[in-house]
């Protein structure tokens, strides 16, 4: 006896996409895959596009170290030209004359422009070429600045005098004696102090120098200063 067994209910198809919104998803997709692989093919090498980054410094001279800065400005220039192939030129103008020092295509070291600033810097503040090369070659030396008033700011008048003359000594002797213990240079213009040296070592000759202003006695001042001196040698 054959019996009738009912068919399984087949499950609803889900709706098919449209075709048209698909192939126009799928066209725009498409058109713009193109357009960037154009844009990438289009594009220069790298080396053609960019262009060296000038970046410029400049520094003021004052009236007094123009004089100075027309004596030496050959030997200045062929060290910013030679050894840190940098572009200077000064600027003449009046009142103000300016030293404007540029990067160019043959500087390597990007920090070679701050180190030529440093140089005319140190020149301008008043120390030798010789002695402001030293910035040029090592990196840990700075200058620092300050002034008697800083010190003391009491001292008025003859005061001062007396101060900056405790400072520099008979010919410039006890400046020549705290820059050979401390290994930095001094130089005292008017009522501003600039020490150039290592850090430590410019620290033994600030307070020194401090001590001087204050009215130490100098005895104990020297006796201080070959301590400081001694524990700055003794950390190398």
């Amino acid at each position: 006896m054959e019996t009738d067994t009912a068919p399984a209910a087949a499950a609803a198809p889900a709706p098919a996409p449209a075709a048209g919104g698909g192939l126009k998803r799928k066209r725009q997709q498409q058109q713009q895959a193109d357009a960037a692989a154009a844009d990438i093919e289009m594009l220069p090498p790298l080396a053609k596009r960019s262009r060296p980054f000038v970046e410029k410094r400049s520094i003021v001279i004052p009236p007094n170290r123009r004089t100075p800065l027309r004596q030496q400005w050959p030997e200045l220039c062929r060290i910013l030209v030679e050894q840190l192939n940098l572009q200077c030129r000064c600027i003449t103008r009046r009142p103000v004359w300016a030293v404007e020092l540029r990067n160019s295509p043959l500087t390597k070291d990007d920090g070679h422009l701050q180190k030529g600033a440093d140089l005319v810097d140190a020149f301008v503040k008043g120390f030798q070429i010789g002695d402001a090369l030293a910035l040029v070659r090592l990196d840990d030396l700075y200058i620092d600045t300050f002034t008697v008033a800083d010190v003391k700011p009491s001292l008025k008048g003859d005061h001062v005098s007396r101060a900056i003359g405790r400072v520099a000594g008979k010919n410039g002797r006890t400046k020549f004696m705290i820059e050979n213990a401390t290994k930095t240079r001094i130089v005292v213009a008017d009522h501003t102090i600039h020490i150039l040296g290592a850090y430590d070592n410019v620290q033994a000759a600030k307070r020194t120098v401090c001590d001087l202003i204050l009215g130490s006695p100098p005895s104990k001042v020297y006796g201080n200063m070959h301590a400081r001196a001694s524990k700055a040698a003794a950390k190398w």
